[in-house]
């Protein structure tokens, strides 16, 4: 009778086992465990600085598109906006580009992800996803923007069909990660990407002083430790790594004899500290290498965890394991030597110096005002930037899916 409690035991105890082996497999083809479940986000924060040092209003839509023409845009019918074609009109004081969210996991996962955008609006995303149209009405200040994708397949080890056009757009360097795949509805793609447009106030203002050094004060209740002053004139650049510590400096004007790899292997440093993998790290560099790097001088700053998520509250469902989340402040700094190259250029209507400057001119040429009145020559400022803005009128790319000859359409507009 022992003996046969005993097997019987055992077989119990056996089976039990095999449910345990077995259930995560089942439970992966129904309701996908989430174990080992990994989010990693980068982006930026661009703003350019005034005479004070503080952001100043701008329209970063107002240059040429970077994006694939596959990308959603926020509706501009249903946007009002100071000049025609709705949203490019809209003016902020930064300019939250490309932030991509990349997920890991060991086996197939539906998840659901939210990003709520107080004193924000999404103005550009991809795959398709919810994105109420009435948010950017108000002032950005006071506007509580969102995007949600309800339904995102995470699939690890699937054969990728991602979606390309013919231009030669920045954002594809992002899908260079060991990330994996994601399919929302028919749309694939190796991260999320949204865009959008703010009225929040920075952690750090950023003023040149008269012996040609940036004084950096820290305006917000979150500590800003590492900043990169960089600067460019031609062929010629340098830039100064400082670890702030929380405290206002001054920075020393880069001598102009910097090496840019030296730069990049810098930065790659800098945002694997902070959280990043490896190659994530050389995917942002690499996705940023034309635009932070172009002629003009620029401040540079790693943001805390705690501040991307105070400006941009993110929700995952299920709850990963860890969620990492590396944004860069890049704040435009206006030095003498640049107002007045804009001032020569506008008064001599040169378009190879002004587009040099591109969505930047506005804002920089209302900071020359006062000299170009002095001779006369304010009224050329609209002029100077009709030429630069004219860019936008550029033919579409054509879109295409990766490995096929069939147009890939966009996603529909947004849903209120």
């Amino acid at each position: 009778m022992l003996k046969r409690l005993g097997a019987l035991v055992l077989t119990g105890l056996a089976a039990g086992a095999m449910a345990v082996a077995v259930a995560p497999r089942v439970q992966g083809a129904h309701n996908p465990d989430p174990a080992g479940l990994t989010v990693h986000e980068w982006g930026t924060f661009t703003s350019i600085a005034g005479p004070d040092g503080q952001a100043v209003e701008w329209r970063p839509l107002s240059g040429p598109s970077d994006l694939p023409c596959f990308v959603s845009v926020q509706n501009t019918n249903n946007i009002k906006a100071e000049i025609v074609g709705g949203v490019p009109g809209m003016k902020a004081t930064v300019r939250m580009e490309t932030p991509v969210l990349y997920f890991y996991s060991s086996r197939d996962v539906t998840v659901r992800a939210r990003v709520d955008f107080p004193q924000g609006a999404v103005t550009e995303w991809y795959p398709r996803a919810k994105v109420p149209i009435g948010q950017v009405l108000s002032p950005l200040a006071r506007t509580r923007g969102s995007i949600e994708w309800s339904d995102v397949r995470v699939l690890p080890g699937a054969n990728a069909n991602f979606p390309i056009d013919s231009s030669k757009s920045h954002y594809y360097a992002a899908r260079e990660t060991d990330a994996a795949p994601l399919r929302v509805g028919t749309q694939q793609e190796k991260f999320l990407f949204y865009r959008g447009l703010a009225g929040f106030p920075l952690l750090v203002r950023a003023t040149v002083a008269r012996d040609g050094s940036v004084a950096v004060t820290q305006t917000g209740d979150r500590a800003i430790d590492t900043l990169v002053l960089f600067e460019r004139r031609g062929s010629r650049f340098g830039y100064r790594v400082v670890r702030a510590g929380g405290r206002d400096v001054a920075i020393e004007r880069p001598a102009l004899t910097g090496s840019i790899e030296s730069l990049h292997r810098e930065l790659r440093g800098m945002l694997t500290e902070q959280g990043l993998y490896p190659r994530e790290a050389a995917a942002m560099v690499e996705t940023w290498r034309d635009s932070w790097f172009e002629d003009g001088a620029r401040l540079f700053y790693l943001l805390p965890q705690s501040a991307v998520d105070a400006l941009l509250p993110l929700q995952i469902e299920p709850k990963p394991e860890s969620v990492a989340r590396v944004f860069v402040g890049r704040l435009e700094i206006v030095t003498p030597e640049i107002e007045t190259e804009v001032a020569q250029a506008i008064r001599a209507r040169d378009p190879i110096a002004l587009r040099k400057y591109g969505r930047f001119l506005e804002p920089i040429s209302q900071m020359v005002q006062a000299r170009l009145t002095a001779t006369h020559d304010e009224w050329k400022i609209q002029e100077a930037t009709r030429m630069v803005t004219s860019q936008r009128n550029s033919p579409a790319a054509s879109c295409t899916a990766a490995g096929s000859a069939k147009p890939t359409t966009p996603g529909p507009p947004p849903v209120q």
